[in-house]
């Protein structure tokens, strides 16, 4: 089965949890920005959480379906219609071969994510099948989708749901899917300024106590030139009360980096490897969906908690999950 493209949105890439154990080769893991987004997606159509979807930035693409297709949309506001008619967000869809799939522009958020059962066809590259765009890694020929493009689906394993699949193929309507869906996270999809809380970094005390009070009490912005490698925040700025060179070293999703100029950034999903500028701290797991929703011109504010309470988090979203996945699981068989 292929999903043809007949329009391709701003940034349309697939990708999944990311290509681990490659940083020290000066791989970057890349894989999805909202990573709650992605795994629900893919257990509303009986997917391996990390099985690959299609993530979508801005403004969506188009797509014919040439079979049948169970699908699932999680994340930001796309306004997305099959033939017209308004899709349901955050629960699975059966779609009729020959359908029209339209995404249009992001009304809430930034990024959605489409799962089909049985995940994307494109192959595994260093154990992944994310885009890494910058080294044309991954993927679907290592870049966003274009025009045109025959994007191949992997064969579902149907046994996963059997009960909701036999239902929803008793009507022969285009669309299908039942009454109930999962619930979203929507903190991202609400007007700001957003809370973001971050764990202090080891150089947080470079900074003068003036300064880091600026930090925790000031609005900054999402800049226009932000992108999957990093958030470029607008705001007042941290100068170093001490040099501001530092010796590279390893980096992840949700540092919070400070260079020269004095404004801060936040590495993201296709970060690189290792960095040289002082690090003011690490965005917590449990807020990185929260960030990656939120577009350029975004207001957040930072707060900053110790690490025990950031596992906390951590840990109860991961519960949170987890009861969510054993629900669905229970009522799509039922």
């Amino acid at each position: 089965m292929a999903l043809k493209v007949l329009r391709a949105g701003i940034l349309s890439t697939i990708q999944d949890l990311g290509r681990w154990g490659y940083q020290r080769f000066g791989v970057p893991v890349s894989g999805v920005m909202d990573e709650h987004s992605h795994r629900l997606a893919n257990i509303l159509v009986g997917n391996d959480e990390g099985a690959a979807t299609l993530e979508m930035t801005l403004v969506g693409p188009g797509f014919t379906l040439s079979a049948d297709t169970l699908l699932a949309v999680c994340g930001a506001d796309f306004e997305a219609r099959v033939n017209g008619e308004a899709l349901p967000k955050a629960r699975p869809v059966l779609v009729r071969a020959g359908s029209a799939l339209d995404f249009g522009p992001c009304r809430r958020g930034c990024r959605a994510y489409l799962a089909v059962a049985g995940g994307f066809g494109v192959d595994l590259v260093l154990g992944s099948r994310s885009t890494f765009l910058r080294g044309a890694l991954g993927g679907w020929q290592g870049r966003a989708l274009r025009r045109g493009d025959l994007l191949p689906t992997r064969d579902a394993d149907l046994a996963l749901y059997p009960s909701l699949l036999r239902k929803l193929r008793e009507t022969r309507a285009a669309m299908a899917h039942p009454s109930w869906a999962a619930t979203e996270r929507v903190e991202a999809l609400m007007p700001g300024p957003h809370l973001v809380r971050f764990v202090r970094g080891r150089h947080w005390n470079r900074y003068p106590e003036e300064a880091r009070e600026t930090f925790l009490s000031s609005e900054y912005r999402v800049g226009s030139n932000s992108d999957r490698q990093a958030y470029r925040l607008m705001g007042p700025s941290m100068i170093a009360s001490e040099a501001s060179d530092v010796v590279s070293a390893g980096v992840t999703f949700g540092t919070i980096q400070v260079p020269p100029d004095g404004e801060p950034i936040v590495l993201m999903a296709s970060r690189q490897t290792t960095g040289g500028y002082p690090r003011l701290g690490e965005v917590i797991a449990a807020d990185l969906p929260l960030l990656a929703q939120m577009p350029a011109g975004a207001r957040l504010r930072f707060q900053a908690v110790e690490l025990a309470a950031a596992q906390a988090l951590l840990l109860e979203r991961e519960r949170e999950l987890a009861r969510m996945h054993e629900a669905l699981a229970m009522r799509a068989c039922t």
